[in-house]
This record gives structure tokens, C-alpha cells and sequence, in this order.
């Protein structure tokens, strides 16, 4: 993976030092995180984006390679579950919780680009990306897991730092003045590495029924959907004999 970050960026580097022009801008959305425990699906995770990023700028603007930086708030959410109190027996709601992941994300890839009626372009791109979780929340369920003792919610040590998975997307860019543009954008962001790894553990005193249990394996991928406005600016070189 670590390979194919260098010879993307290699590329990025010398398409940009080629071609000299380049664009560059902020942009940034909302995010809606998915995430998979073992197979069953939690609920959509509501949060947000922010990404800096550069692209080669040719004179035909069909086809640019790019590099992007950002913060991504991933993750999943449990709304509206309904539970047993195993004392009382009585049913209760207990409120949404959100389980963060705080990545920073890097992306290296191409964008394929074409003319619309207007001065616009609709493109669409494809990109390598490699994370790397800065923080989460997962500190906030330690309790629920020392009174159950059944790890039901996962647990900051066992988060995974690195993961990798690819963008995919498309959008449209705007030209505001000769320099200034913005742009509208839509990426999925599948993940290929899990997040969290949690091994089966055997022989866990399961203090309601008073017997030895078997905490099953956990694995947890995300998925992100991310919907995105920016701003674009041009640095143009041009050369005089």
C-alpha cells in the first residue's frame, strides 16, 4: 500500500512540475458514516469533512492527477433500540449513541474531465487512500462494557491506526472569474482494512447468568458518502519567447 501512495505521489509531482500551472482549494461537507459490526449494519453516522488539495492544471483541462488531505469524522450511530433492563424486565430506550472515528485521510488519484453547454466540467475520479484515525470516542462505553463484561460496544485499544480503501465519485466545476472557481462533488469511500479488530475471547465470566461465555470475533469497516462544495483556485504559467 505504502508503495503505491509513493508512486502516485511520484507521478502527481512530476505531472505538476511538467505542466508548471496547477489549481488548489479547500472544500469540504457532509459526511454520512455506515458501518458493519460482523455483518449487522448500525445506523447512518451524521457528520462532517474538511480537505485541502492540489491537481496538475493542463492546457486541454480533460484529465488532472491530485492529492488531497482532510479530516474525516467516520463512524456509525444506534437510534431508536428499544432494550430489556435484565432486572426489572421492563423495556427502555437508551439515547443515540455515536461512535466517532477521527481520520485524517490522504488521497492520490486522477479525474477525467468533460465539457458541459456552459464553462463548467463534469468529471469523475478515482483515488488511493490511506487513513489514519487521530482520536475516537470509545472511551464513553467503558462502563456499559464493565457492567456487562461482554465488550457489546467496541474498546479504544483495539482501534486499527492505519486503514486503506479507495474514492470514488464525480462532481462539477464552476469557473467563478479567470482564476476562482468552486466545485460540487459527490465520493463514496469504501474502506478495505477494518478499523477495529477484536479476536474471539473465551471463558468470560457473564456475571447475570453466572457462567463462562464466549465473546464472539468483531471486525468493524467503514463506509463513508460524502457530499462536498469547495472553492478552486489557478496559479496559470505561461510561457513568452
Amino acid at each position: 500500500m505504502k508503495k503505491v501512495l509513493i508512486v502516485l505521489l511520484s507521478l502527481m509531482a512530476a505531472a505538476t512540475t511538467e505542466a508548471q500551472s496547477f489549481a488548489f482549494g479547500l472544500k469540504g461537507g457532509l459526511t454520512i458514516g455506515v458501518q458493519q459490526w460482523n455483518a449487522f449494519e448500525r445506523d447512518p453516522l451524521f457528520s462532517y469533512h474538511g480537505i485541502a488539495y492540489i491537481e496538475s492544471l493542463e492546457a486541454t483541462n480533460a484529465f488532472s492527477v491530485f492529492a488531497q488531505l482532510g479530516y474525516h469524522v467516520k463512524g456509525s450511530a444506534i437510534r431508536n433500540r428499544n432494550f430489556i433492563d435484565r432486572f426489572t424486565g421492563e423495556p427502555f430506550r437508551l439515547p443515540v449513541q455515536k461512535f466517532l472515528f477521527n481520520n485524517l485521510s490522504l488521497v492520490l488519484g486522477g479525474k477525467q474531465k468533460f465539457s458541459t453547454a456552459g464553462d463548467g466540467r463534469f468529471y469523475y475520479l478515482f483515488g488511493i487512500r490511506g487513513d489514519y484515525n487521530l482520536s475516537n470516542n470509545l472511551d464513553e462505553y467503558k462502563t456499559l462494557n464493565e457492567a456487562s463484561n461482554t465488550l457489546v460496544f467496541p474498546v479504544p485499544e483495539l482501534v486499527q491506526k492505519w486503514t486503506y480503501g479507495v474514492t470514488v465519485g464525480g462532481g462539477l466545476e464552476l469557473p467563478f472569474s479567470e482564476l476562482v472557481g468552486g466545485l460540487v462533488e459527490f465520493t463514496v469511500n469504501p474502506d478495505f482494512a477494518a478499523q477495529y479488530k477484536q479476536p474471539t475471547i473465551p471463558n468470560v465470566y457473564d456475571p447475570f447468568r453466572g457462567t463462562t461465555r464466549t465473546i464472539q470475533e468483531k471486525i468493524i469497516r467503514n463506509i463513508t458518502f460524502e457530499l462536498t462544495v469547495g472553492l478552486r483556485f489557478l496559479r496559470i504559467v505561461e510561457y513568452v519567447d
